[in-house]
């Protein structure tokens, strides 16, 4: 018997052991195994079993080939539906099959140290043995304990101000034992989780849970921001559930992450199991394991909880499934959306996206008829979308004199909502105090030595950081070309918003949300608890406060800048300006009061902004959309893939890259005279600086390539990169369905 090993390294090649005997009644697919390689002992997973030599191995003497030295654990960590997942990502990424194995597995679970935590427990011994008279203190002690019916021995000392030594008194005296019990390190301890029950659905709902429950496609569901989709979701789960199959919740964001669990643990209790990467190491392996004991039916958390090892799979929801959250940017680079729907399509589950605003290539799916759409037209309790107002920048600066950062109309609004204890959000998509330090007398500006970006300024810590690689340096006393004394800061990030905030508004309640004020464990949900509880009138923040929020109380959202992501050079900047600003709007006006938008722009005419303003639903913006990218060959009439060349050497980069474009625009030809596809054909872009040329010390340069089907395009990469390996100072990625070109 021969098993075919992924060893625990990056070289994208299986290797063949054989099985000794006392191995062989107990080895399966998907099991982890120690084995030697290259003189030492390493850790790798079981992918196929061979009852005799593999047909690539027949003039191997079997002798020869080394047997597996250990299996290191008994269960599976990959059943055959997950294994045939990771190969396919493996696949349509170009990725390393052990790199793809490592991403969807924790890392907690994987290290040999990681172990369940075991802690001593107190319990009561109803009839005890011994007839031995216990003290007043003692029997008192032992008539506490019996009442809340024991308790660890760290709360059990605390709560009754007692000694160890008195507990071991008592257990010597048979009235206690003290065991060691396994304790689960619970990521939902410290909150308030209020059981919930069903509501009773509106007409569309109903026909949206049908529409899940019967659908032979993946659902495409699509409901304007406070339709009641998380509700469907819940009662489509709970029929899962009492099919003895279970779910996954996947969500774009860590932040919306408590919120939501919150709500499914109300309605699930502790069936429910949250995976993200702020969890500790200890509480994401009890987790993990809660989930393939089958102990966890429902498992909630960001893009990685898709390959949780739920047992007997279902449904798997995708909320917000337009967002760009869901794409990996590290090798494998899978989309977590596109890989929800192949993972059910292996386990006949059934899948759900739901969006307020879906990503056109979803909405281009449901017109071809690969994905059924359900539609929510309306608020599940009848309020009204709010209403929106566009205020023109270039306007204000011709009667201000130069750029505010609060329009008179948003001063006015923020004032409104205040006087009537009601809550505004203000949204900012650049943290930091200012983006550009420059130096009025020459021009000079700060910029990373290691990245092509300015540095941004933070105030808090009085430093200015580069968000590309992260290097920090001191504000300079002086201009280092000019030796001038004085500096201008342009550019307004959340911080700066702040501090105009607390003048502008004296004595206001505000929360700044971004990456700067979230970095500790539960600051995502100690910012959100305070709002949601009454504790601040104004809410500030970057793109994590844009979407799944719901908070009854806010009637005001301000978008300060518009433009940062419709000035992005990618093709979809016009589609994510839209997603954002529908999904921003959404947080107002959710409750019975009436919400309102206000947009600041310098592009009032966009149409991601003009289509927003006069309260166009997604379909009308979709089909302007689609017509323009039809017509320049862009996604989803093409699958669009980039490979991103880096070195430190420029001159090595460039000529690189150019000889990996010569020969795959080559290919390409080839691949267009055998396939004469001329609606699709495969194009090769020239090789070129990356918008962001340089990114922590590293030279970039990308290709753009364009094709009717991935498999070309990846073919195509595969090919050249085996031709023409590139030298060890020359690195180079591949990043299929590229959701960004920076």
């Amino acid at each position: 018997m021969f098993v075919s090993v992924a060893i625990d390294l990056a070289l994208d090649k299986l290797f063949t052991y054989s099985v000794p005997e006392e191995y062989k009644e107990k080895l399966l697919v998907g099991q982890l195994l120690r084995v030697s390689f290259s003189h030492r002992i390493t850790r790798g997973f079981a992918l196929a079993l061979y009852k005799e030599m593999p047909p690539e191995l027949k003039n191997l003497d079997p002798s020869k080939i080394k047997p597996i030295i250990g299996i290191e654990d008994e269960s599976p960590f990959f059943s055959e539906a997950g294994l045939k997942l990771v190969k396919w990502i493996a696949s349509y990424t170009a990725s390393p099959i052990e790199t793809a194995l490592r991403t969807a597995l924790p890392a907690s679970v994987l290290k040999p140290s990681m172990k369940p935590k075991e802690m001593l427990f107190v319990e009561v011994v109803s009839k005890p043995k011994s007839q031995e008279k216990l003290t007043s203190r003692q029997q008192e002690l032992y008539d506490n304990i019996k009442r809340v019916g024991g308790g660890w021995l760290s709360q059990v000392t605390r709560e009754f101000k007692t000694a160890i030594s008195t507990l071991r008194n008592l257990e010597e005296k048979g009235y206690l034992s003290i065991q060691t019990h396994v304790s689960r390190r619970d990521p939902l301890a410290r909150r308030n989780i209020i059981p919930t029950k069903p509501l009773t659905l509106n007409s569309m709902q109903a026909k949206a849970l049908e529409t899940i429950s019967s659908s032979k496609k993946p659902v495409l569901l699509c409901g304007v921001t406070g339709s009641g989709k998380t509700e469907v979701y819940l009662q489509a789960i709970s029929r899962e559930i009492e099919e003895g199959r279970g779910a996954i919740v996947l969500v774009p964001e860590i932040s919306l992450t408590p919120q939501t669990v919150r709500r499914f643990a109300g309605r699930f209790g502790n069936k429910v199991a949250v995976l993200h990467s702020a969890l500790s190491d200890g509480e994401r392996y009890d987790e993990w394991h809660r989930i393939r004991t089958g102990e966890a039916r429902v498992v909630v958390g960001p893009r990685s909880a898709v390959f949780a090892p739920i047992r007997n799979l279902g449904l798997i929801v995708v909320d917000e499934e337009h967002d760009n959250s869901y794409k990996q940017d590290e090798t494998p680079r899978y989309n977590a959306r596109d890989v929800a729907v192949v993972r059910a399509m292996y386990e006949n589950a059934k899948v759900v996206l739901g969006s307020a605003t879906p990503s056109l290539e979803s909405w281009y799916n449901m017109q071809i008829g690969k994905y059924e759409l359900s539609s929510l037209p309306l608020r599940a309790a009848g309020q009204s979308m709010p209403s929106v107002h566009v205020v023109n920048l270039e306007e204000e600066i011709q009667k201000l004199g130069h750029v505010p950062i609060f329009s008179s109309v948003l001063i006015d609004a923020i004032y409104d909502r205040i006087s009537k204890g009601e809550q505004s959000i203000l949204f900012l998509n650049r943290r930091g105090f200012s983006r550009v330090m420059q130096c009025p007398a020459c021009g000079w500006q700060a910029e990373c030595p290691n990245c092509s970006v300015t540095y941004t300024y933070h105030k808090v810590d009085q430093c200015l950081r580069c968000h590309i690689c992260g290097k920090w340096e001191h504000i300079p006393k002086i201009c280092p070309s000019c030796q001038s004394t004085t500096f201008d800061f342009t550019g307004i990030g959340t911080q700066r918003a702040e501090d105009a905030l607390k003048a502008c508004f004296k004595g206001a309640r505000i929360l700044r949300m971004d990456a700067d004020s979230t970095s500790r464990k539960y600051s995502h949900e100690d910012i959100l608890d305070k709002f949601r509880t009454g504790k601040a009138d104004i809410l500030l923040g970057t793109q994590m406060i844009t979407k799944g929020l719901d908070f009854p109380n806010v009637t005001l959202v301000g978008v300060l800048n518009a433009d940062t992501s419709l000035n992005m050079p990618d093709p979809r900047a016009s589609e994510r300006t839209y997603q954002l600003l529908a999904q921003v709007s959404g947080r107002a006006g959710r409750a019975q009061k009436p919400g309102k938008v206000i947009i600041q722009t310098f592009s009032p005419d966009e149409p991601a902004i003009s289509y927003i303003s006069s309260n166009k639903d997604f379909k009308s913006f979709a089909e302007e959309e689609l017509r323009s990218r039809k017509s320049a060959y862009l996604p989803p009439y093409c699958k669009m893939a980039r490979i991103v060349f880096r070195s430190q050497s420029q001159e090595l980069v460039e000529s690189w890259s150019s000889l990996y474009a010569e020969s795959l625009k080559s290919y390409a030809k080839k691949a267009n005279e055998q396939t004469k596809n001329l609606e699709k054909p495969f194009l090769v872009g020239d090789a070129v600086e990356s918008p962001l040329s340089k990114a922590d010390k590293y030279f970039r340069y990308h290709i753009i390539m364009r094709a009717g089907s991935a498999l070309m395009m990846t073919n195509a990469y595969n090919w050249i990169k085996s031709l023409r390996p590139p030298p060890d100072d020359v690195r180079i990625s591949y990043d299929v369905d590229a959701l960004t070109l920076m």
